[in-house]
């Protein structure tokens, strides 16, 4: 968008699947200040529960988060309204996450539901085209509920050597894939890395320096610390608690910031944005800031400032990030979007 102003789109859950959301929200924000303002739904779509942008077209892709799993995908106008390019079912049911490869040659989805990935190849405008793969994972983890089968929650595509990361709850482990770019097909490269049984690996985080990852534990309450080496292969460092709240604590989102020393985890429940610093060996909790709200499913680092969507208290909260010491300070008043489940700036 021209000027000092920017858009961003917040996506959530429809009626589709219990949320009170219409659709893909825009709201502009104000670089300075850190403030948004709402300019409305930009696109009727069900339950977009996680969004992603094309690196280097003007292309917005969602997931539609049913039993019948699709993708959509959109070009963004200037001031952020959206046009639509279609839609393509996933062959997995209820997709969660979506990533584009950092060439924007391909789409990777996480089936939730469907305990799979699958690969969509983009033309050169970023237009899917119809999907070349679909993988599906085998396996269960401890959790009767949770895990009595795969569930895919993240796909993070790699650079170079780097594989592709797909992060799968319910069977407790982190699959690795290498694309096949002239068939759009994934390779995958044993084995897959394993985390303790019953952590449930929801979502990864890799490390600027390329060298690091952490993976949030939804089911255990943990953080899980990998070094990553130039071939793609993982290896444990650690675990920390993701949380050093009493009561229940479901970690969600995780990121590191852009100059790679600190860690954020949001933790529904308990409501709150843990802060580790990050130095040689384990991440050290800083602080642990209240979100007001009690389930921040997702948040974004923008600049300097920090947006949680939290699913359950209809808000996306703002916060102004310390620059020394990486904690969140809230700014402003929260604003009122309905189920937002995702910020993509």
């Amino acid at each position: 968008m021209a000027g000092r102003e920017q858009v961003v789109h917040i996506g959530g859950y429809t009626a589709h699947s219990g949320g009170r959301g219409t659709g893909i929200v825009a709201a502009r924000r104000d670089p300075e200040s850190g403030e948004l303002t709402v300019l409305g739904t930009v696109a009727v779509t069900a339950s977009p529960s996680f969004l992603a942008r094309h690196p280097t077209r003007p292309v917005l892709y969602a997931v539609n988060e049913l039993p019948t799993g699709e993708i959509s995908a959109w070009r963004v106008d200037a001031d952020g309204g959206l046009a639509a390019i279609g839609s393509w079912p996933t062959g997995g049911a209820e997709p969660c996450h979506l990533a584009v490869a950092p060439d924007g040659t391909h789409l990777f989805v996480a089936n939730y539901g469907g305990g799979s990935v699958t690969v969509f190849p983009l033309d050169p405008d970023g237009a899917p085209g119809e999907r070349t793969d679909l993988v599906a994972h085998q396996g269960h983890g401890p959790d009767p509920e949770r895990q009595e089968r795969a569930h895919a929650h993240m796909v993070s595509p790699g650079t170079g050597r780097q594989p592709l990361l797909a992060v799968d709850l319910g069977t407790d482990s982190i699959y690795r894939y290498d694309l096949d770019g002239a068939s759009g097909r994934l390779v995958p490269r044993a084995p897959r890395v394993r985390t303790a049984p019953g952590a449930g690996p929801r979502h990864l985080a890799r490390h600027p320096d390329g060298r690091r990852c952490y993976v949030s534990g939804e089911l255990d309450g943990s953080v899980l610390v990998y070094d990553l080496t130039d071939d793609g292969a993982l290896h444990q460092q650690g675990r920390v608690d993701a949380s050093g709240r009493a009561g229940h604590v479901q970690p969600a989102e995780i990121a590191v910031g852009a100059d790679g020393r600190f860690l954020y985890v949001s933790n529904r429940g308990v409501g709150t944005v843990a802060v580790f610093a990050l130095g040689v060996g384990r991440p050290e909790l800083v602080d642990e800031v209240d979100t007001g709200g009690e389930w921040p499913r997702h948040f974004v680092l923008v600049g300097a400032h920090l947006y949680v969507a939290d699913e359950r208290a209809d808000m996306v909260r703002t916060f102004r990030v310390d620059r020394d010491s990486g904690v969140p300070v809230p700014v402003g008043e929260p604003l009122p979007v309905a189920s937002p489940t995702c910020v993509l700036p």
